[in-house]
């Protein structure tokens, strides 16, 4: 256990899920509170396997915003989550954002961007439930959950028989 400060983590994708992110990543949260990050839009072109799947990723968009939750963390649960979500192999990077509450209050956070991009990859059923998911449980606006919802998914080549 460190005494560093705490930091705050900007989750929009699968880690909005509380099964994905405090049970089997075992993430701790101090605090969290429902955001909005402008000047983004989320995308699905980190791919995933050979076929048309693909992760969450964020792209800068003018006009654009994502939806999310800034959990506050331990540094400790902070380099953990790198570790999760592969920063030390490049899969993702920290990237700094300013992501705002819903009352107006602005939070110093980081969230995860990659630079590996393969447009026309899609989310697939099992991934995009696990941010529907945690939408609905976090309380994200209604109108970006229907965003989601209406997205095109992937077929995932893991379930289609060779």
């Amino acid at each position: 256990m460190t005494d560093a400060p705490p930091v705050w983590y900007f989750a929009y994708g699968s880690n909005l899920d509380r099964i994905t992110f405090i049970e089997r990543r075992r993430m701790n949260p101090l605090q969290q509170r429902v955001c909005r990050l402008a000047g983004y839009r989320i995308t699905f072109d980190l791919p995933v396997g050979p076929g048309e799947r693909g992760v969450a990723n964020l792209q800068p968009a003018d006009g654009g915003s994502v939806w999310g939750v800034a959990f506050q963390l331990s540094r400790d649960d902070g380099r953990r989550l790198d570790q999760s979500e592969g920063v030390d192999f490049g899969a993702y990077d920290r990237h700094a954002v300013r992501p705002v509450d819903r009352s107006g209050q602005s939070v110093e956070a980081f969230t995860y961007v990659s630079r590996h991009s393969a447009p026309g990859r899609k989310p697939s059923p099992r991934y995009i439930g696990l941010i529907l998911r945690g939408a609905r449980e976090n309380q994200l606006p209604i109108e970006y959950v229907r965003e989601l919802e209406a997205l095109e998914l992937a077929v995932d080549e893991r379930e289609t028989p060779s």
